[in-house]
This record gives C-alpha cells, sequence and structure tokens, in this order.
C-alpha cells in the first residue's frame, strides 16, 4: 500500500510559526497534525507577583494584532476577581475600541491573508495587480480601524490609553467625530463589496460542530455574555474551568483545548454570527439574505463571509457609539485591590479569549491564565483536515497542499497568540 504525504513546514500567511502534516496510507489519512512550533513565552509566568495594574498593559504585547482583545479581558477578569462594574460610557468605549480592532483585524484577513487563497494568488501584492479597487479599499478599512484604536486606546498598535475600571483619559468628543467620515465610508464599502467576496468559490465542505461563542440578552457580543453553545451549553463565565479542559499534545507548543465528555469546539466569526445572527442589525442581516448567507452555516471556509458580516457590524457599532458620545466625568472607576480569583472573556477577532486571575490583597497576581482563541481551535483545525484529506488524495501535490493550507487559514490562526503556556516543575 502507498502511502502520500502532505507537508508544510512553515504556513504562510497567518501570524507566526507552524506547520501542517497529512500522512495517507492508500487512499485513507492516517494521521494530521497541526504542529505549532514557535516557542512558548511564558506570559502567565511571568505575570506572577507583578501588580494587578500591569496586566492590561502585559498581557497586551502578547499579540499586536488583536491587543485589544487581552486587554479587555484583562480587565473584566481582574475587575470581577474586585466586585468592580464598568458601565455606562466607559462601557460604550470599551465596545468602540474593540470594534477598531474587529475592522482591522477582519480586514487584514479577508483581503491579505485570506482571498488570496479563493482567487490563485501567492500573496496580495500579486492579487492587487489584477484587482487594484478592491485591495486598495480593504487598505484605507484597515487605517480606519487603526485611526479608531489609536484615538481611543493612545496608539494603534499596543494601545496605551487602557486600565483597570476603564481609561486613562476619555477620548475628545471632537476627535472621534473626526473619524465618523471614513467610518461610514467603510461601512457602506464593505457592505457594497460582500457580494464580491460572497462569488468566492468557497468548496463544498461542512461538519457539524458544537459552536461556542459569548451571547448577550441585548446586544452582539464584544466584551460581556453568557458562554453558549448549539448543543445546549449556557454558562456563566466563572463557570470555564467546569466545562472546559487543556490538553498538552507531543506534537504542539500550544495547549488544545475540549469540552469535558464533549470534544472540540468551534470558536470565532462563524461560531458569534451563528449563534448571534438574531444580534447584528437589520441592514447587515439584509446584506447576509442578499448574498445567501443563511445560518446556520457550517462550511468553515465560508468564515470569510462571517467576518465580513462582522466587519459592517463593527463600522456600525463604532458610528453609533461616537454619535451618542458625551465625554464622561471621570475616565475610570475606582480600583480597591482585595485577595480574589476573577474570570473575564472577550470575543477576539478569532473568537472566545479567557482570562483567570487570582489575585492578593496588595494587588500582586498570584496566578494568571489564559486561554486564547487558536489554541482552542486546533483541535478543529486538525479533524477539519482529517474530513478533507480524502477529497485530496488525487489531487496535484501543490493544489493539495494549497487546499490544505487554505482549510488552516479559514480560522485566522494566531500562533504567537498560543504558545504562551507554562508548566513548570521543579524537583529536588
Amino acid at each position: 500500500m502507498t502511502t502520500k504525504t502532505i507537508k508544510v513546514d512553515v504556513l504562510s500567511r497567518v501570524e507566526g510559526e507552524g506547520a501542517l502534516l497529512v500522512r495517507f496510507k492508500g487512499n485513507k489519512p492516517v494521521e494530521v497534525k497541526l504542529t505549532i512550533y514557535e516557542p512558548p513565552r511564558f506570559f502567565e509566568g511571568l505575570l506572577r507577583g507583578r501588580s494587578q495594574m500591569e496586566v492590561p498593559d502585559i498581557t497586551a504585547r502578547i499579540c499586536g494584532i488583536c491587543p485589544v482583545a487581552y486587554q479587555m479581558s484583562a480587565c473584566h477578569a481582574i475587575e470581577d476577581a474586585l466586585g468592580v462594574r464598568v458601565e455606562g460610557t466607559l462601557r460604550a468605549l470599551r465596545r468602540l475600541l474593540y470594534c477598531g480592532e474587529w475592522i482591522e483585524s477582519h480586514v487584514l484577513h479577508i483581503f491579505m491573508l485570506h482571498a488570496p487563497d479563493f482567487l490563485g494568488f501567492d500573496d496580495v501584492l500579486r492579487m492587487a495587480k489584477v484587482y487594484p479597487d478592491e485591495v486598495k479599499a480593504a487598505l484605507r478599512m484597515k487605517k480606519a480601524g487603526n485611526s479608531l484604536v489609536d484615538v481611543v486606546g493612545g496608539r494603534a498598535i499596543h494601545p496605551v490609553n487602557v486600565r483597570l475600571g476603564g481609561f486613562y483619559r476619555a477620548p475628545d468628543a471632537d476627535g472621534l467625530r473626526a473619524l465618523l467620515p471614513e467610518l461610514r465610508w467603510g461601512r457602506d464599502t464593505v457592505l457594497a463589496t460582500l457580494p464580491w467576496l460572497a462569488k468566492l468559490p468557497f468548496p463544498e465542505f461542512s461538519r457539524d460542530y458544537e459552536f461556542v461563542a459569548l451571547r448577550h440578552p441585548d446586544e452582539y457580543p464584544l466584551c460581556e455574555g453568557r458562554l453558549v453553545s448549539n448543543r445546549g451549553l449556557d454558562i456563566a463565565v466563572r463557570d470555564y474551568d467546569v466545562h472546559f479542559v487543556e490538553d498538552h499534545v507531543p506534537h504542539s507548543n500550544a495547549l488544545t483545548s475540549r469540552l469535558r465528555g464533549r470534544g472540540s469546539y468551534h470558536v470565532g466569526p462563524l461560531a458569534r454570527v451563528n449563534l448571534n445572527f438574531d444580534r447584528l442589525s437589520d441592514d447587515v442581516r439584509r446584506a447576509a439574505d442578499a448574498i445567501g448567507f443563511t445560518v446556520p452555516c457550517t462550511n468553515p471556509f465560508k468564515s470569510l463571509l462571517a467576518r465580513g458580516l462582522e466587519t459592517a457590524f463593527a463600522f456600525e457599532e463604532a458610528i453609533a457609539i461616537i454619535e451618542g458620545y458625551v465625554p464622561p466625568k471621570e475616565p475610570f472607576v475606582a480600583i480597591v485591590p482585595k485577595a480574589s480569583t476573577g474570570y473575564g472573556c472577550s470575543e477576539a477577532p478569532r473568537g472566545i479569549l479567557v482570562h483567570r486571575y487570582t489575585v492578593d490583597d496588595a494587588g500582586l497576581v498570584v496566578e494568571a491564565k489564559i486561554v486564547p482563541p487558536t489554541a482552542q481551535n486546533q483541535r478543529c483545525i486538525e479533524e477539519d483536515l482529517f474530513a478533507l484529506a480524502p477529497s485530496l488524495v488525487d489531487l496535484p501535490h501543490a493544489q493539495a497542499t494549497l487546499r490544505a493550507e487554505q482549510a488552516v487559514r479559514n480560522y485566522d490562526p494566531c500562533i504567537s497568540c498560543a504558545t504562551h503556556f507554562l508548566r513548570l516543575t521543579v524537583e529536588g
């Protein structure tokens, strides 16, 4: 019996360092490995003994693409430990900052990392020669997201204005309103671009996923809500450890997550849209109907369309918040240290990002746990590849390899985010 192997030593158009292996015996797949070999960075370990006030800035350095997600999950977790609630205008500003990150991250992935797969280009530079208008529009939309993070967060990358209880300073109303023309242009442009994206050649592929996302009673989820799934999960974020577990697998420097007694689960835009479609605006739902996107959607290749719908939502949400913005009297609520453990979860562009912190009476971190989206999706990615493998075996090697890489890029994996776990044992 012949053996065939699809091997990618360095995955391209993803953030971080990873590799891919699919091995066949005859026509049957026998082994699939998504290897995350980027060295661990030990963030949980280096947070121990640091002031709780430092945590949002330190964790933001885990990722240059989604630093806001790390800041928001960290703030919510420590505020949960301290019994602090951030509401009103400060809460709206957090959602506004998150919208900026969703816009810049989603646009980057849709047009520059993922669309080239469907259009047959090695990279966005080659794609731009054939589709210059689409690429120029994408760069302008991304810049609008960057500008929003800059104005609210104090810096476009690794923002410095976020703190426990709110912000170091509230943004100026005129400065925010100056962003409205580009945000309105971005909203209209992404809605107009969705039909073009919907015509991309999506492979026929579907699996029966357990989708997991936050769900809020009144709004599309960004920073708050309960953890829910399409198979009946409905829990408070504080109950995360009861239902989810992380495992170490030999071929990866990232821990992999599973639901206890149930196995893999899928987080990210496709999960959010499937579980919260009714929370999208009428305009975005109409746009989904116009391009034939219906829920439940279980084709991971169409996560590109889910990202497009979420980009339109993020532009809309940002516009609404800015139009109603009145600067708060104080930029933050008071923080008083106390010994406790708290949980936080927010929706990073790639899915739920869970933080847990134990702090002491002096406000120092005793223990930290960070569960990024890519680590949670790793089992799903490998199962997708195993299910996709029979359709690859008869393809030319280069074409089969490209399709396998594309299946990984469906998840927009942020590999650097995943490689921070710490398991340290000292034996005397």
